[in-house]
């Protein structure tokens, strides 16, 4: 009996995903946990191993097609069972073809196809919707009988030919008879790239960000003297300690200091209700190669500074390799962004929705000051830019938060200390 192998669903939030590529065609043999296709999620890339033993019958999504969760993807059995029941869509279509079928059934399949309908130039007359058919199953379309208007092969059709048992190849195209190329202008070279599914998803959710707030950005500085010379002291003692980075030590601070700062560790329900948490989970934005993804440290307000290091480390990580839940890419409170290490002096983060506002962590530059002396000097000043919703706080309130935050900074040991 043929059963169908469905599309897993990659996390609680996951509603649909996109296929990658087939590593299985039909006709192969394939054993449970063999990979039959890559998919993608908005986030994340995954492998679906096969559920099933058997001959593969029938691809019913192709690549780069989006399909629900939970959704069957293809049928596996033995040869020459009848998986029609199985499709996701169109079996009560292909049922009376596979009616008609029945009697042939016992004979043996006619090797030459009827001749078919063509156009000027000798391409078979096949529905979209046809041809897409053929392609999944892998059957030459060219072998079906037509039966749609003027000699036009159908959906039916290619069915019908599936359920006869009359599979062959799709037959290579025949050279084309040579002939003098006329002259042609010459044409630009390009190539149409088509979004991957997190692509897609950035570009979704970016848009929604811009035209749904109302976003201002705030950019400030400060003092890194003291971070510096800590990060330095954690370099010398060696070990696990050695890995945290400047980032870490923002991220531990932004933590704390949006304690005082409800506002902006919120979600903006709708235009009149704003959601405020207890606790701060933090969105570290990641660049992967497949583009950017928010993985979350959750309840990091109650984290130490080395075990925050580390869940940054290991969520980059997961996100890197393609193979993080989903879940983890979600419930983010408020966002870091650091473009520090690409030397950017300062830029305009765009705000996570549901969120009121991302922190943009810049690269450290070189400043003068007067010192208390009345000498001149320079100091490392590291740059910071805050991106809110205007809806949810005012500028007073979000610039304090930004004075804050580069204080706390300033006097980071002082901020260990309790």
């Amino acid at each position: 009996m043929a059963n169908a192998v469905i599309m897993p669903k990659a996390g609680i939030t996951v509603e649909s995903c996109i296929i990658g590529t087939w590593e299985k065609k039909v006709g192969d043999k394939v054993r449970v946990g063999d990979i039959l296709f890559t998919y993608e999620t908005d986030k994340a890339s995954f492998e679906c191993e096969s559920t099933e033993e058997g001959t593969l019958l029938e691809i019913f999504f192709g690549d780069g097609e989006e399909v629900p969760c939970l959704v069957n993807v293809c049928a596996v059995g033995n040869d020459g069972e009848d998986c029609s029941a199985l499709r996701p869509e169109g079996a009560a279509a292909a049922a009376p073809a596979a009616a008609e079928a029945a009697p042939a059934a016992t004979t043996t399949p006619v090797a030459a196809p009827v001749a078919v309908s063509a156009t000027a130039d000798g391409a078979t007359r096949i529905s979209p919707r046809a041809k897409k058919l053929a392609e999944r199953a892998g059957v030459d379309a060219s072998a079906a009988t037509p039966t749609g208007p003027n000699g036009r092969i159908i959906e039916r059709d290619v069915r019908t030919l599936m359920e006869s048992g009359f599979a062959c190849a799709k037959a290579e195209a025949p050279a084309p008879v040579a002939a003098a190329a006329p002259t042609a202008a010459p044409v630009a070279e390009y190539e149409d790239v088509k979004f991957s599914g997190i692509r897609r998803a950035i570009s979704k959710s970016m848009h929604t960000s811009l035209s749904t707030m109302a976003q201002l950005t705030h950019n400030s500085s400060f003092d890194a003297t003291c971070i510096l010379a800590y990060r330095k002291l954690l370099k010398n003692a060696g070990d696990e300690y050695a890995g945290i980075t400047l980032g870490d030590i923002v991220l531990y601070a932004a933590s704390r200091v949006l304690k005082n700062h409800p506002d902006l560790n919120a979600h903006m329900l709708d235009d009149n209700t704003i959601r405020i948490f207890k606790n701060v989970n933090l969105g570290v934005a990641v660049d992967t190669p497949r583009g950017l993804m928010v993985p979350t440290i959750f309840r990091a307000d109650e984290m130490s500074l080395l075990e925050i290091s580390k869940a940054v480390k290991s969520l980059a990580a997961e996100c890197r390799e393609g193979n993080i839940s989903p879940d983890k890419l979600t419930g983010g409170t408020f966002t870091v962004s650091n473009l520090g290490n690409l030397g950017i002096e300062s830029f305009t983060p765009v705000i996570n929705p549901p969120q009121t506002g991302i922190l943009g962590v810049c690269t450290i530059t070189e400043r003068i000051k007067k010192n208390a002396d009345g000498s001149i000097g320079s100091y490392p000043a590291m740059g910071l830019s805050l991106t809110y919703d205007h809806r949810a706080i005012d500028g007073s309130p979000a610039s304090r938060f930004l004075k804050e935050l580069g204080q706390t900074l300033e006097n980071f040991t002082a901020l260990l200390a309790k």
